[in-house]
């Protein structure tokens, strides 16, 4: 803290900031304990800006008191239409005093008064008496009429200074006069009417002319006739109190002295442990006790024997190893090895340099091999890294077999929080230590565009390599003790880490592509999407860029005077997206030639272009990477390709489907959970149709539409049915009416009545609904089956729409999870019964409920067989689960 020749007091208003911060946005904060904490991390903040950019030697947090003040007393109604402090918001105050207290800023809070009061008596005595500089930080215009030439106004959010001059400026009066406009004009936060019809420029014009209500209530006979005058003359012995509520009161019953609010050194312990306690990661770091991280124990080993002896001295004392390898490629499967770095115990760590290249001295790969494979193929050794699964992967292919794969930073992250966007090591050094990681960016600096890090000399690649297993050691630590806490240690240890071995092998495998057939639907997309420029140019009477949205814009809603329905985001003109050429289908036949043609194209470019691009030259396979941390529900998705999107029901997806093939002398066998997700919803609601339904194995849309419809089941129609099927999985994803009515091309009153319909005869369901927002909104998160837990930020929400989609959220993650759940734990049985037989099956993808497998054509019937066994008795539900499979030599033939 800087000292002050002449001292300026800082006191800022709590009890108005406190609303402020809880108002501020619409997105929630929740603690890993469910409690809420908008307010605190909010103020918290504005609190560190305040000693961040004043940093001042005296400050004071002024509360208002809790109970009735003498304004009550003086008049009854006073602040009576203030809604009592919202649950969620009395909760936190606690909270945000004690962060306050262990920043060091003093706080004051005085029975029978109010924030401002307390503001005004320092205004009053440090100001006024004692010719000291004052800043109220407020933002409530209450304060005004403290400001004088030593005591001004500044509001941190707005950062806006209001000083005498400016206040003058502004009003055309003196503070002192404040309390008579607001007696006048009224001030409905605080409950003072004032004179009906009477706003701030009227009572300014009148203080202007009058400088007081006194003189005004006086000289009432010299204004002209007028309702004004009437009105005046009416409310004019209610003034004077209106203007006492308005007025603040400096006589405290305490005395107020400078030391009182002299800052106090801020206690880093107590600062660290609340900010652990409220989830404030972003924070910790300004106050933990964190040290830079030591990197002068970092080792950069060439020799073989040194290696060795390193691992010796540390393997005996040691039951853990981190590792993490430096490559040429973002891809497993095509990286080359360009060194290694281990750790046992941090902050020691090494890097072995093998393929850096114009490097004077490194390890060759031979002898890395004959050093690291007994350390990592010892089952005894855990192995740890972050995103080890690439490591995995890349080792494989080097010769190095990895056993024991005990844990995975960015996995132990999602799993803490599975909406955040990003768990790269990074952000996690960042947040959990506040340590600013080396970026790939600085330790590649001077290189070329084209140079990949084996040309990063290994002096320099030491560092950058070394402080990723010592910063992975450090943050493994942490996470491992909160996911013990928060229940979540059974479903990493027990399912997210050995799945990880799962996915590499997997991603190992690939999947064989029919090349000659690639080809061939190359040819044929290209000329179909030839002919749909033709046949567009046709339509529209003339030539023009397909892919401009802007010249697109001008034939559709210029050329053809088709209505614009619709602006852009940016609202630069009119919109030719799905939705809107999807309505304009029914007026023209361009639009719908127009989405056939985007979709083919689209198509052609993902899967197509992206399949010839991604065929790995060695195996001729396509190496699809499975990814465990993106989705927020726990389902695995894909990348280089994304299989998750290829279309199922469409001619196109089919086609593309079946260039998936097996290899000669074996098949493909899928095996696709049948309805998992309402078998789910049937387990968790307990609804007696749904149990009935499934256990009796019957067609569930069927009964759905025979129930909604009120028709017997074999008078259902086959578009009965497609309602129903919509209803069902719309019903899971918490789908409105009007999303209902959307889909289905049907009323909001028709899709209403599906809904009520639905629910009248699935009572179960709505209480399972019902209940699951209430506890979400009680703990502020939800849990699947196996206890994977997602934190729904905006459940307490005051909009509206927002809150309805966290409530939507809330309902749907458990039935998704759940079943993300049970497809993870059936694909480590299924592998587990891979690895013991001697059926040569492999598991290639798992793609939405569906594993295709891939083994040797004599033993298919056994492994589908095997299959089937193994994933409809994982788990036991209160319904069957019930799985499809199917045998054949392309993807598309397992349908």
């Amino acid at each position: 803290m800087k000292p002050e020749t002449e001292p300026t007091i800082y006191v800022v208003d709590g009890s108005s900031y406190l609303y402020r911060a809880y108002f501020s946005t619409h997105r929630e904060f929740t603690s890993s304990a469910g409690l809420p904490t908008r307010a605190i991390y909010v103020m918290t903040n504005m609190m560190l800006k305040i000693l961040r950019e004043k940093d001042p030697e005296y400050i004071l947090v002024a509360w208002d008191a809790k109970g009735p003040t003498f304004r009550h007393e003086l008049y009854e109604d006073y602040k009576a239409n203030r809604p009592p402090m919202p649950e969620d918001l009395s909760i936190q105050v606690p909270y945000i005093r004690e962060v306050i207290d262990a920043l060091g800023i003093p706080q004051m809070e005085i029975s029978g008064f109010e924030a401002d009061d307390i503001m005004a008596a320092v205004a009053k005595k440090m100001g006024e008496q004692q010719h000291h500089r004052v800043i109220l930080v407020t933002g409530d215009k209450d304060m005004r009429q403290l400001v004088s030439e030593h005591v001004v106004l500044w509001d941190p959010m707005k950062d806006k200074i209001t000083d005498l001059e400016a206040f003058r400026g502004e009003f055309g009066i003196e503070p002192a006069q404040y309390p008579d406009v607001q007696a006048l004009s009224g001030d409905s936060s605080d409950n003072i009417p004032g004179v009906p019809g009477v706003g701030p420029k009227t009572a300014l014009k009148l203080i202007r002319q009058f400088g007081s209500i006194e003189n005004l209530v006086e000289n009432l006979e010299s204004l002209k006739a007028s309702k004004l005058k009437e009105r005046l003359i009416q409310h004019k012995d209610m003034l004077p109190l209106w203007k006492r509520l308005a007025s603040l009161d400096d006589n405290l019953p305490v005395e107020i002295t400078l030391e009182s609010m002299k800052r106090r050194e801020p206690d880093k312990k107590r600062l660290t442990e609340l900010f652990k306690k409220l989830d404030f990661e972003s924070l910790l770091s300004l106050f933990s006790n964190e040290e830079v991280l030591e990197k002068d124990k970092y080792q950069l080993i060439f020799d073989k024997k040194k290696l060795a002896d390193w691992l010796d001295s540390n393997l005996s004392s040691s039951s853990c190893l981190v590792i993490d390898t430096e490559t040429t490629s973002q891809h497993p499967m095509e990286a080359n090895l360009v060194g290694v770095s281990l750790c046992f115990s941090p902050p020691e760590a090494v890097y072995v340099p093998v393929g850096h290249k114009g490097a004077h001295a490194q390890m060759a790969m031979a002898d890395l091999l004959e050093v690291l494979s007994p350390l990592l193929e010892n089952k005894e050794l855990e192995k740890v890294g972050q995103n080890i699964k690439y490591d995995l992967i890349v080792l494989n292919r080097h010769g190095l077999e990895v056993e024991n794969i005990a844990g995975d930073t960015m996995i132990a992250s999602y799993l803490l929080d599975p909406t955040k966007r990003r768990h790269n090591l990074d952000e996690i050094a960042r947040d959990v230590l506040g340590h600013k990681m080396i970026s790939y960016k600085e330790v590649t600096k001077g290189l070329k565009r084209d140079m990949d890090f084996s040309h990063v000399p290994p002096e320099k690649a030491m560092e950058y390599s070394c402080e990723d297993v010592h910063v992975t050691a450090l943050v493994r630590e942490r996470f491992h003790e909160k996911l013990k806490k928060m229940g979540l240690w059974n479903l990493y240890s027990d399912v997210e880490v050995p799945l990880i071995e799962v996915l590499a092998k997997m991603e190992m495998n690939g999947v064989l592509i029919d090349q000659a057939g690639l080809e061939e639907l190359e040819e044929d997309f290209s000329k179909r999407l030839s002919e749909y420029v033709e046949k567009i140019y046709e339509l529209a009477g003339c030539e023009f860029n397909i892919n401009s949205t802007r010249q697109l814009a001008q034939v559709l809603f210029e050329k053809l005077n088709l209505p614009q329905l619709k602006k852009t985001k940016k609202k630069t003109g009119y919109s030719t997206d799905v939705e809107v050429l999807k309505a304009l289908s029914k007026l023209h036949p361009l639009p719908e030639t127009l989405l056939k043609y985007r979709n083919l194209a689209k198509l052609k470019s993902t899967y197509i272009d992206g399949l010839k691009r991604q065929i790995n030259p060695e195996t001729n396979r396509i190496h699809t990477s499975f990814n465990q941390t993106v989705t927020a529900t726990g389902r695995l998705s894909s990348s280089e390709p994304n299989l998750q999107n290829i279309p199922v029901r469409t001619d196109e997806g089919r086609r593309i489907r079946a260039l998936f093939i097996a290899e000669q002398g074996s098949m493909l066998v899928a095996a696709d959970y049948s309805q998992i997700d309402l078998r789910v919803l049937a387990h968790y609601s307990q609804d007696e149709n749904l149990l009935k339904a499934f256990r009796n194995d019957e067609d569930i849309h069927k009964r759905t539409a025979s129930l909604i419809f009120h028709v017997e089941p074999q008078f259902v129609t086959k578009d009965m049915r497609r309602v129903a099927k919509t209803v069902n999985f719309g019903i899971i994803y918490g789908m409105s009416a009007y999303g209902l009515a959307k889909e289905l091309d049907i009323s909001r009153k028709e899709a209403k009545e599906f809904i009520d319909a639905y629910f009248q005869r699935h009572p179960g369901v709505k209480r399972y609904m019902e209940e699951t927002i209430a506890r979400c909104r009680e703990s502020g998160y939800v849990e699947t089956i196996l206890g994977r837990r997602r934190y729904i930020k905006d459940i307490r929400a005051k909009s509206r729409n927002i809150r309805q989609f966290a409530e939507r959220t809330a309902i749907n993650t458990p039935i998704q999870g759940s079943a993300a759940d049970i497809i993870k734990l059936a694909m480590l049985r299924v592998h587990e019964r891979f690895e013991e037989n001697t059926t040569n099956a492999k598991l290639l993808l798992q793609v939405h409920d569906e594993l295709v497998v891939e083994c040797p054509e004599e033993v298919a019937p056994r492994v589908a067989q095997e299959l089937r066994e193994i994933m409809e008795n994982v788990v036991e539900l209160r319904v069957p689960l019930k799985v499809s499979v199917g045998m054949g030599k392309n993807w598309n033939e397992l349908k």
